[in-house]
């Protein structure tokens, strides 16, 4: 019987690599994201893989496409056994003395709230079927604010965290866990968003998406009476 999957954020970066680690180990997976453009990058990579990839096109911010996403995953693959909540954002723009209220809203509304629209779209077949996987990808700013990641970022960030712990707090009687990861650096598209973007060398010394792919993999496949709550994992 197959697995099926959902993974936000998989045009690019970490929601990439883990729909591409999901599918070579035989998962069909929706891959979810704002661009086809960027969804098409990630069919090309999975080669003879491509079957297993269904691209949806979604704004997770707004709950209204996130419900239709919902309804139109569901009937696709009945079930769903994993869901991925990799996508995110920040600006430039980003510390306190020039943040602008738009910049803050809509990165609290890709990163906390899509996060949140996403899971309440699962959730339910989840629970119904006493079975199912959370991974919230998050970050170690959800540890230690910093100038870095800015303000927005962060309080979102957090949010993640206290999003998987009430998931796990209400949900693991029925069979649901979560898990938060936060990691550190990574060498993704996202630092391009920096006001100071690192170099070439510098990003070579970070994690790399395949990295934090393998975390939610480890979580993923642990047996259903063991959860991995949080992980935490920095470059060396």
């Amino acid at each position: 019987m197959s697995q099926n999957a959902v993974v936000t954020g998989a045009g690019s970066g970490v929601g990439q690599a883990i729909a591409l680690s999901l599918a070579r180990q035989g998962w069909r997976v929706a891959v979810v994201g704002r661009r086809q453009e960027s969804l098409d990058d990630t069919l090309a990579k999975a080669g003879e893989l491509r079957s297993l990839l269904i691209p949806r096109v979604c704004d997770i911010s707004d709950a209204v496409q996130v419900a239709a996403l919902g309804k139109a995953v569901l009937q696709e693959f009945v079930t769903v056994d994993a869901l991925v909540n990799a996508a995110g954002t920040n600006v430039p723009r980003r510390s306190l003395e020039v943040l602008s209220d738009a910049d803050y809203h809509w990165m609290m509304n890709t990163n906390l709230n899509g996060a949140y629209f996403v899971v309440q779209a699962f959730l339910p077949q989840m629970r119904a079927r006493k079975t199912g996987t959370i991974i919230n990808i998050v970050s170690d700013a959800a540890k230690q604010a910093s100038p870095k990641a800015g303000p927005a970022y962060s309080m979102s960030k957090f949010g993640m965290v206290g999003l998987t712990q009430a998931i796990n707090a209400e949900e693991r009687g029925n069979g649901i866990r979560a898990c938060a990861i936060l990691p550190g650096d990574i060498d993704t598209p996202l630092l391009d968003k920096r006001p100071s973007p690192p170099p070439a060398e510098a990003r070579t010394r970070m994690l790399q998406p395949q990295d934090i792919a393998d975390c939610a993999l480890l979580a993923i496949q642990l047996p259903e009476r063991a959860i991995v709550e949080e992980i935490l994992v920095r470059p060396r």
